[in-house]
């Protein structure tokens, strides 16, 4: 199998990466080969690879197209702008490295909603076609800033709180999202079941090859989403997430009826069509995340989602390859996750995890509907055992990991397994309570998970521990007040530092 070439077009930290991935692949058959050549190490050449990321980890992201020193208009008057601007938005956000985030919330605001207002004055055909086109070019890169908000609860600082909490409002809507659906299906649903047997979007009933299984899953979804989310919270007793959700679906719901009623052409651009789009591109997307899954460990987060390193998904849509990465963390900032799959490589590579270039997840969707396995083994960049494997050996391995979970394997899978594991972590050494050891240790402290979902998360729990050189969420840049002691339960057990509200996949409250 031939090693894969980047795409020059890739974020520096993409580049840098798939560098020490094609690095190990040449080590790999070298050493497969009894070859005397002068490579390093896959350990030093790791070493090597983080010092090259360390180097780009205080660079601010001010545009997508660019990166910060490829800017083509960085000298002179427009030069000096820029920098004026950089330094001011550094003030507004949270992170000082998420100034693009204020360069597309400025965009939108500036295109989107005055373009919408001028609908409904005076609408004409040309016009609702070219918003709709500007809409669907914008909304990648909205829902993936969107994802970060709801994620951290909000991306600006406390000067600019009231900015913070009234932007999704005005333009979820006209992006596609009814309001705060994204974040009660995303954040409260989809992170606590994380494709298990009760998430509303999860793939493992489905043949993930088969075309008909798949308008089968977008349909369901495009239905009945708007009663199964606010229904699953009734079941799991949290009456108050569910009449939120059930609230605010149909208050949306209503706001478009209401708007139709007054000028129906404009609101068919502006918000009916949008909507469809964006679920319909939510479940495209999903899909492919989770198409993948291993028959042995479904419910592991290294084998039942995909990394992938592209160009659309992580320079225009803020690292939104880095998906296993993600389900780890996430609470994990965008910026880091290349380093943090660096850190856990060898984790990834013994879980058996997947990952692609040359590839988003429309795309992966798409060629899975073809079942050309062909191209996405062309696509895979092999880690671990997989740098042993053919091409065909490849593509037969994919095929596999899509076929349909019956429910007595779902039954087998979660939740027996489930109430078999038994878990714990180990205290710090150094008993300082803000910092997490760098090596995690798991005993049998006799824990039962009830939760079919619970049981895998200590995987995610030790990755957390252990990547970054033991860093903590604290210092990945989540802005979340500590508490003096932390609230662990018997169904979550987790390091003192790492506390179950701040981080999503250990437990979410309402």
């Amino acid at each position: 199998m031939d090693i894969p070439r980047p795409d020059p077009q890739l974020l520096p930290a993409d580049l840098i990466v798939l560098h020490n991935l094609t690095s190990d692949i040449k080590i790999h058959r070298a050493r497969a080969k009894d070859q005397d050549e002068n490579f390093a190490t896959g350990e030093s050449n790791d070493q090597s690879t983080m010092r090259q990321l360390d180097a780009l980890k205080d660079e601010p992201s001010v545009f997508c197209s660019w990166d910060l020193n490829d800017v083509p208009f960085s000298e002179g008057l427009a030069g000096s702008l820029l920098r004026a601007y950089i330094a001011w938005a550094q003030t507004v956000m949270r992170n000082p490295l998420d100034v693009v985030f204020l360069t597309h919330l400025l965009l939108y605001l500036g295109t989107s909603l005055p373009s919408a207002i001028y609908l409904y004055h005076q609408f004409s055909y040309l016009h609702g076609v070219c918003h709709w086109i500007m809409q669907l070019y914008y909304c990648g890169s909205f829902t993936l800033m969107l994802h970060n908000h709801i994620h951290n609860r909000g991306v600006l600082t406390r000067k600019y709180a009231w900015l913070d909490h009234v932007w999704p409002y005005v333009l979820e809507p006209l992006m596609g999202h009814t309001w705060d659906s994204y974040y009660y299906h995303h954040v409260k649903h989809h992170h606590v079941e994380n494709n298990g047997p009760e998430d509303l979007s999860s793939t493992l009933r489905y043949q993930r090859d088969s075309l008909c299984d798949f308008l089968l899953y977008v349909g369901r979804f495009l239905a009945f989403v708007w009663i199964e989310l606010p229904m699953y919270f009734v079941r799991k007793g949290k009456y108050r997430l569910a009449s939120k959700a059930a609230f605010s679906e149909l208050l949306n719901y209503a706001f478009i009826y209401f708007m139709a009623q007054r000028n129906f052409p404009a609101t068919l651009f502006v918000l009916v069509i949008p909507l469809v789009q964006m679920r319909v591109a939510l479940m495209v997307g999903n899909f492919g995340q989770h198409a993948l899954v291993d028959a042995d460990d479904p419910a592991s987060d290294l084998r039942s989602s995909i990394t992938l390193i592209d160009v659309p998904s992580n320079r225009y849509c803020f690292n939104d390859g880095w998906h296993t990465s993600h389900h780890l963390n996430p609470l994990r900032h965008w910026r880091d996750h290349p380093r943090a799959f660096l850190a856990s490589k060898a984790a990834y590579s013994s879980g058996e995890a997947l990952v692609f270039q040359h590839i988003d997840y429309l795309m992966m969707t798409y060629r899975l509907m073809r079942k050309d396995y062909d191209y996405l083994a062309d696509c895979l960049v092999p880690i671990g055992e997989q740098m042993d494997m053919s091409k065909k050996e490849l593509a037969d391995m994919l095929r596999k990991k899509t076929r349909r979970f019956t429910e007595e394997e779902i039954e087998s899978k979660f939740y027996r397994r489930a109430k078999q594991r038994h878990f714990g972590v180990s205290q710090p050494a150094h008993g300082n309570s803000n910092h997490c050891s760098s090596q995690a240790q798991v005993i049998d402290c006799g824990l039962t998970f009830e939760h079919p979902v619970a049981a895998r998360r200590h995987e995610a729990v030790l990755i957390l521990v252990d990547d970054l050189d033991g860093t903590c969420p604290q210092e990945l840049g989540v802005h979340a007040p500590q508490r003096a002691k932390p609230t662990v339960t018997p169904e979550h057990k987790i390091p003192s530092c790492c506390d179950s509200s701040q981080t999503p996949f250990l437990g979410s409250t309402d």
